[in-house]
């Protein structure tokens, strides 16, 4: 056997899309993926801890402050010469302390864990969406290859077919040998466009399996249907405004404010002093015998107003409203840029899809029959031979990109509107 027809069937016994040869082959469609992306992956799963982390801060919030016991005993009483005089000529003495914080400062602590939460689950819905759009794009890229490469594999067989019986002709002296060397150099051209697409199909593959937690392969069930689904007729200040209310990294730069809103509150609160109570019981220590006392301390805000703390505070919710404003106009830009970007890729797509039809395949048939009966020169078939190679590359090619641009405006909208 020749050493290309050994790498033919070499990289294609690696490398087969029928998933009934492949013994552990996860074939799925969009929704299946996503159900088990959801389930099963690992940076999910870290994120929703999160959540429940900051859901159990704001059960701490609500949370009393404890009381404090205080216990005092004699360790050597020198007038009686005895160590631990603790007994009823002895002395012992006892205090219960109890903080009350005041002006609302628990309710601040209880709002702020609950806002914290609230952003907690934001950045789940944000992680969410960035790993769902890589998901698809990665699952579209993954089913154009197989499609390409189903195609390259039927070429390559048909090539080596034509070879095998040139090679005879050629060892007859029917056939020059140049027109024999020009079919081989047709096949290795395919051949390395086949590897390098082969190269690109398994990264994508490593991306989806580790998105999904799997070591199986993955196989995409996705039709020229399913692709057509993503054209739809929107208008750019829909998608914007949309955006204003849906866009997980907006409506965290609002939450982001809320706190700094509720922080300023909560250090102005701090500025107001807290009562320590507390009651205390002194055996022989005080004026009397067996004394009970009850008092209450509370500082003075004489110099430390927390002056700082709501100055610093007060910066940090300016900072926040501007950095909130950049953010909206950020994402007005790209949603624009984005929406340009789509428009483009389905008038790309739909003048092409209207070009491409089965007239392609029809005349690819014809052709290879007419270049077998000799009605075609070897030239006319390598030229239809490449040109059809590279529509088929662009078709593929601009159908990821539809469903890339598509669900590129899904991530900076925050919504499924395609």
């Amino acid at each position: 056997m020749s050493g290309i027809k050994y790498y033919f069937f070499a990289t294609c016994f690696l490398f087969t899309i029928n998933a009934k040869a492949l013994s552990d082959t996860l074939r799925i469609d969009l929704r299946h993926g996503d159900s088990l992306f959801i389930a099963r992956n690992y940076y999910l799963l870290a994120s929703s801890m999160n959540i429940e982390a900051q859901k159990a801060s704001v059960l701490q919030a609500r949370l009393f402050i404890n009381p404090v016991i205080t216990a005092d005993f004699n360790a050597y009483d020198p007038q009686n010469e005895k160590a631990f005089h603790v007994g009823k000529t002895g002395q012992k003495a006892f205090q219960l302390d109890q903080l009350i914080l005041l002006g609302g400062k628990r309710k601040s602590q209880i709002e702020m864990a609950k806002t914290n939460t609230a952003i907690a689950e934001l950045e789940f819905q944000s992680l969410v969406r960035q790993l769902k759009f890589k998901l698809h794009t990665k699952l579209v890229e993954i089913g154009q290859q197989q499609v390409l490469l189903q195609k390259y594999n039927a070429q390559l067989s048909l090539l080596d077919t034509i070879m095998t019986a040139y090679e005879v002709q050629v060892s007859k002296g029917n056939i020059a040998l140049k027109d024999l060397v020009r079919l081989k150099g047709v096949y290795l051209n395919l051949n390395n466009d086949r590897a390098e697409l082969l190269r690109q199909y398994f990264d994508a593959q490593s991306d989806v399996q580790t998105l999904l937690q799997t070591e199986d392969f993955v196989m995409f069930d996705f039709s020229d249907r399913d692709i057509d689904s993503y054209i739809k007729v929107k208008f750019l200040e829909e998608l914007q405004i949309e955006a204003l209310t849906n866009h997980p990294h907006l409506l965290l730069f609002q939450q982001n404010k809320i706190l700094e809103e509720q922080n300023l509150r909560y250090q102005r609160k701090l500025s107001i002093p807290d009562i320590n109570f507390f009651t205390s019981y002194d055996q022989r220590g005080g004026a009397f015998l067996n004394q009970i006392n009850t008092g209450l301390a509370i500082p003075l805000p004489m110099w430390n107003r927390n002056q700082g703390n709501i100055k610093s505070s007060q910066f940090r919710l300016r900072e926040m409203g501007y950095l909130q404003l950049a953010a909206q106009q950020e994402t007005r830009n790209e949603i624009q840029n984005n929406f340009a970007l789509y428009t483009q890729t389905v008038a790309e797509y739909q003048k092409a899809s209207h070009l491409y039809s089965n007239d392609f395949e029809i005349t690819v048939k014809g052709m290879v029959e007419n270049f077998q009966k000799r009605n075609v020169s070897l030239l006319e078939f390598v030229d239809f031979f490449e040109s059809y190679n590279q529509v088929l590359a662009e078709l593929a090619r601009m159908k990821t990109q539809l469903v890339t641009s598509a669900e590129l405006l899904n991530l900076s909208i925050g919504k499924d509107i395609y």
